[in-house]
This record gives structure tokens, C-alpha cells and sequence, in this order.
């Protein structure tokens, strides 16, 4: 019942992280510091990816790449914090999956190991149970034979267990 409404709830939280996107997108542009940022950070984009294309494709890498125009700029380094915003939160919410799913993982095998514990110790009580029993049916034994021997020897004359006086004829 709790992982499908933890599921549901990374769903929620990835579904409302969206919107929030969206409008981090729309105010990025708008704050004058803020704004010079993404620009700054949208140039520096826009460079590595022609500088990692022109050498994939075999071109000329020393060439001058010329800046976006701030409009454009403004807009992809928008598009990207609204994407890089999307992917932490997913990231996140992972980590914490992973975490809590090793977390129970780790509990189930507490868990077997105290188990396992539990019926090592059944077993040696058994085992000792088991020679105690061995033991008194060895004494047990032991006793019957003495008496056997001892009846048959004769010396319980006279005695309650003593043989029968129809058997000193035999």
C-alpha cells in the first residue's frame, strides 16, 4: 500500500515540478541581474556545443563563433534552467527511491540474519536435547543390563525383584 502511494506522490511531484518550470522560465528573463546571468551562461552553452559539433562533424574548430543575439540567448539559457530544473527534481526524487528501497533492502536482511540466528540456536538446543536423551537412554540401558545381569546371577535372592524359587531348580 505505501510504494504505490509513494510512486503516485514522485508522479505528483514530478507532474507540479513542470509548471514551475515554466515559470522559471518566464521570470528568468525578466530580473535585470539575473537576466545578464543566463545570457552569460547561454553564450558559454552556445559555444561548446558549435566547438563539440564542428569537431563530430570534422570542421575547422578555430573558427569564430559568432554570439547569439540576447532575445535567443535569453530564451535557450531559459529553456535550459526550466530542463535543468525537471531533471533535478526527477534526480532527486531517484536518489531518495534508491535510498529508501537499499533502506528496506537492508532491513529484510536484519531481518534473515536474525532468522538465521534464531534457528542456529533451535539447533543447538536440539542437538543438546538430543544428547541428553542419547545419554539417559545409554544410563537407561546401562541399568537394565546391571539388573539382567544381576538376576541372572542370582544375587537378588530374597529381594523383591529376586528370581523365583521355581527358577533355582533351573
Amino acid at each position: 500500500m505505501v510504494l504505490p502511494l509513494f510512486k503516485l506522490g514522485t508522479l505528483a511531484l514530478r507532474t507540479i515540478s513542470k509548471p514551475i518550470a515554466n515559470r522559471l522560465k518566464k521570470e528568468a528573463g525578466l530580473h535585470p541581474t539575473f537576466r545578464q546571468f543566463i545570457i552569460n551562461i547561454a553564450q558559454a552553452n552556445h559555444r561548446f556545443t558549435t566547438t563539440v559539433q564542428r569537431r563530430f562533424y570534422g570542421h575547422a574548430t578555430n573558427a569564430l563563433i559568432r554570439p547569439l543575439d540576447e532575445g535567443r540567448a535569453v530564451q535557450l539559457a531559459s529553456e535550459l534552467f526550466g530542463e535543468l530544473f525537471v531533471f533535478t527534481v526527477a534526480g532527486i526524487l531517484l536518489i531518495y527511491e534508491v535510498h529508501r528501497s537499499s533502506r528496506a533492502e537492508a532491513r529484510k536482511e536484519e531481518k534473515r540474519k536474525q532468522e538465521m540466528e534464531a534457528l542456529k540456536q533451535k539447533n543447538k538446543d536440539l542437538e543438546r536435547e538430543l544428547e541428553v536423551l542419547k545419554y539417559r537412554q545409554s544410563a537407561q540401558a546401562r541399568g537394565y543390563l546391571d539388573f539382567v545381569k544381576l538376576w541372572h546371577a542370582g544375587t537378588l535372592e530374597g529381594h523383591k525383584w529376586g528370581r523365583p524359587s521355581y527358577m533355582n531348580a533351573m
